[in-house]
């Protein structure tokens, strides 16, 4: 039975629940269930800390994880990313007071509060920038208003918190972070471990894509296709009216407004859109 860990609180839990469920997964019914066995698919999820689903995946004792991609490297563990699930999404960045840090270069020989140490001292040694980092397990925008360090590491959003602690963003951001899929590097061949990963990138398709029907005369027919090719190409049938042609294809779902305008300026008719539930590439 694949054995998969899920964040049991904290604003990962739900999206991931939800995105197995899309992809076929039963899901517990009460929050507070720590184990729920799907067993129609043989698989067993566990809700965890996702603090530290990166360590039980990287001991090899669950098969997979879902977490942050910022956990992941703060945990230092034997587990690789094996998809980008697109949601979560974080970015770490220093702050510090202008006055005294204005540059990364100038973080050199500071102190510096985070609750993320594991990220921060990869980043620092990715640059060969030697300073003192100081873990908090709670908010650090306090923390150089306290004297208890110079500089600040943390998820940023719009920076307004820091602003009102006196803070500016320094530098470029130290790690984009969403939630990830997770296994063990040297994580032998499953076929069911491939099968949930091709159910979740079927997923991630499912939401980023629809499927665009239209009608279209045959003469316009070229030029209507390059505005939908499709994933590998589109579908042509012919219509009972001569002269015309049904086509569909998948298109972003980010971008279809724009396409059926210029399909309908071009010339096509009965366009019509409609949701994917789910998809196998």
């Amino acid at each position: 039975m694949l054995r998969i860990a899920i964040p049991n609180k904290g604003t990962l839990s739900g999206p991931a629940a939800e995105m197995l469920r899309e992809a076929g997964y039963r899901q517990r019914a009460d929050s507070r269930d720590l184990v729920c066995r799907d067993d129609a698919n043989d698989v067993e999820f566990f809700y965890l800390r996702p603090r530290d689903i990166a360590v039980y995946v990287g001991s090899g004792d669950l098969d997979l994880g879902i977490t942050g991609r910022d956990l992941l490297v703060d945990a230092g563990s034997p587990a690789e990313e094996a998809l980008d699930l697109d949601f979560g999404g974080a970015t770490f960045r220093f702050a510090a007071r202008a006055e005294a840090v204005s540059s990364v270069e100038q973080i050199a020989g500071q102190r510096i509060a985070t609750a993320y140490p594991g990220v921060v001292e990869r980043h620092l040694a990715d640059r060969g920038i030697k300073a003192e980092v100081i873990r908090l397990d709670g908010a650090v925008e306090n923390a150089v208003r306290l004297g208890v360090a110079d500089v600040v590491a943390d998820v940023v959003s719009t920076g307004a918190t820091l602003r009102q602690a006196g803070l500016t963003i320094i530098g470029e951001p130290i790690l984009r972070s969403s939630a990830v899929l997770i296994r063990r590097l040297d994580a032998p061949a499953n076929a069911q471990a491939d099968q949930l990963l091709r159910r979740l990138q079927g997923v991630l398709v499912a939401r980023r894509y629809v499927m665009l029907a239209y009608n279209v005369p045959t003469e316009l027919l070229v030029r209507a296709t390059a505005l939908t090719p499709g994933i590998d190409s589109p579908t042509v049938s012919s219509l009972h009216r001569e002269g015309w042609v049904a086509v569909q294809a998948m298109v972003l779902r980010d971008e279809v407004h724009r396409i059926m305008d210029e399909l309908y300026d071009l010339g096509a008719r009965a366009i019509l859109v409609t949701d994917i539930h789910a998809c196998r590439l």
